[in-house]
């Protein structure tokens, strides 16, 4: 089903692309019935990103669980955190440095007109505080955590639960047993949900071009094809610095989580691509009580996409202007940013909101913005995928360093059950030795 799926994805981009150019060929710009179209059209990949919403929460809760009590070892789990956060901030600060040094370089922003007066709608700048960041952290209801797909309210909750679980030890083997079955449904789940896949992917792109038309593709097409230039050289510097973990499979894990790279592509969103990015790090050998925790950790705080989209676009937008910031503003702008991402948690338009909220702490005309809105959504096509892409390989790294990597598995449906509690490695289980599972 997978090298299936990926084609039809790939069908379905073309095709969208097909009709969204037929329907903005044949109809008005400003004909209400083009509009009519594009909404029905844009009911495929909302349907579809409401049904992967739906299996996020207890997906995610019931991987960390397991995985955590599976660990059995609170000292594991406090050295893989660590290890997580600190590839986190190094690849952030990368990132940002990288789109920094490129913006600068190709200055794509020279020359550019910008209309002022822009309206940014929905754009709560004014919840960009450290006290924000903080109350989100923590759950005041783990219910309503769930049902508003809080990833690291969630996250914050399920460690606790874990840990306890790892501390009440056999107690709570009824709770671990049912966590993994709550786990594996979810999976099974997933594998209906992304059937209709293709289908999202050629209404969200039919939408896009039905409305802006094929244009679109080319009026941006310097800042998109430098931005694109930009991702792509991030890519090879976090592929090469995971070839030097994973040696050789790390040309196997590219090949492995092209389906969830494509969907963040196609749907621009990274959510969409989590329960599928699961299964595939399944099959590279990566086990669930790694992934489980890592992945949710890494979807709030391991943004490498929009980390190198916000320093090129704040940079962008004051070429843009003509407006010089000398190297030391923006050094002082990439820690800003460094530090102001990881406190957006439940704002809308996440990335426009940071660089809404920089351009106006540094005194950059925040109007600026009214340019990246025209090309958002291409984008955050990129940015999305390449978020999956930081955490994927920040995933298997993180797994090779404890010498927890297991064999690959060639066939999607030797899938591995979820951690049984106290089990397989025992209450000190990561004391392996890393050649048997890096065969």
């Amino acid at each position: 089903m997978g090298r299936r799926l990926t084609l039809y994805i790939l069908i379905g981009m073309a095709l969208g692309i097909a009709a969204g150019w037929l329907l903005h060929a044949s109809l008005p710009a400003d004909s209400p019935l083009l509009e009519h179209w594009a909404d029905y059209l844009r009911l495929l990949p909302d349907v579809f990103l409401k049904l992967i919403k739906m299996i996020l929460a207890p997906l995610v809760f019931a991987t960390i669980v397991t995985g955590i009590a599976g660990m059995g070892d609170s000292a594991a789990l406090g050295r893989i955190g660590g290890k997580a956060l600190g590839w986190f901030v190094t690849a952030s600060l990368i990132s940002l440095g990288l789109g920094l040094t490129l913006v600068n370089l190709f200055k794509p922003g020279l020359g550019v007109g910008l209309e002022s007066g822009a309206d940014f709608g929905d754009l709560k700048t004014g919840e960009l505080t450290l006290r924000h960041f903080i109350l989100e952290i923590f759950p005041a209801s783990p219910l309503a955590a769930m049902a508003e797909n809080n990833i690291l309210q969630i996250l914050v909750f399920s460690l606790f639960v874990g840990v306890a679980l790892t501390a009440i030890g056999d107690k709570g083997a009824p709770i671990v047993r049912a966590a993994q079955s709550l786990a594996e449904v979810m999976l099974q789940i997933t594998g209906y949900v992304m059937r209709f896949a293709p289908f999202a992917v050629f209404g969200a792109i039919a939408a896009v071009i039905a409305t802006r038309g094929l244009g679109i593709l080319v009026t941006y097409g310097v800042l998109v094809a430098e931005f694109y230039f930009a991702m792509i050289l991030l890519w090879v510097l976090l592929f090469s610095v995971g070839g030097l973990f994973l040696g050789k499979r790390v040309v196997t894990l590219f090949r492995y989580i092209r389906e969830p790279l494509l969907l963040s592509f196609a749907t621009a969103s990274s959510e969409a691509s989590l329960p599928k990015l699961f299964e595939q790090l399944d099959r590279f050998g990566v086990p669930r009580r790694i992934s489980g925790f890592i992945l949710p950790l890494g979807y709030s705080f391991n943004l490498d996409g929009s980390m190198i989209y916000m320093s090129f676009a704040s940079i962008f937008i004051a070429q843009a202007y003509g407006i010089h910031v000398p190297l030391m503003t923006q050094v002082l702008m990439l820690l800003t940013l460094m530090v102001s991402s990881k406190g957006i948690a439940g704002v809308p338009r996440a990335s426009l909101v940071v660089i809404a909220a920089t351009l106006t702490q540094f005194g950059l005309p925040v109007e600026g913005i009214a340019l990246l809105l025209g090309v958002d959504t291409f984008l955050d096509m990129g940015r999305s995928a390449t978020n999956v892409v930081g955490n994927a390989v920040a995933t298997a790294v993180i797994t090779r360093s404890e010498g927890m990597l297991q064999p690959l598995m060639n066939s999607e449906t030797d899938r591995p059950s979820a951690p049984s509690h106290g089990a397989a490695r025992g209450r000190r289980g990561l004391n392996v030795d890393p050649e048997q599972y890096d065969a």
